[in-house]
């Protein structure tokens, strides 16, 4: 194998445990059944981060995938989504959300405690 057909191999997989049980990564089905995006998106992220020094070797390659997904797993077993802010929708929720409810158009008329709304 080649590194076209690794590549290609991991074009192939789908979900979270299909990637863990490709590179043997030992996990409990349960934390990846709550957290599979998560630990797909982080597996990512590390990817992204690092992908300028990946080791031009199969063996050096698969070996860097490995460990990046079996940080990326391990994140969510010492933590939680909430915590670790995977996704944007995160990172915007830093703070309690408040929508005045003058924002909220309703499509008519109505009162509330005696003033109106649009």
């Amino acid at each position: 194998m080649d590194l076209d057909e690794f590549e290609d191999e991991l074009q192939d997989l789908a979900s979270a445990e299909e990637f863990l049980d490709y590179f043997a990564v030992p996990y409990e089905p349960s934390v990846v059944h709550v957290n599979r995006l998560h630990i797909l998106q982080r597996f990512h992220d590390y990817l992204a981060q690092d992908r300028d020094s990946l080791p031009g070797d199969l063996e050096g390659r698969r070996g860097a995938y490995r460990a990046w997904l079996a940080r990326a797993y391990q994140d969510f077993v010492e933590s939680d989504a909430l915590t670790e802010k995977v996704f944007k929708v995160f990172h915007e929720a830093r703070g309690e959300a408040f929508v005045p409810l003058s924002s909220i158009g309703l499509g008519g008329s109505s009162t509330v405690n005696g003033g109106s709304l649009p």
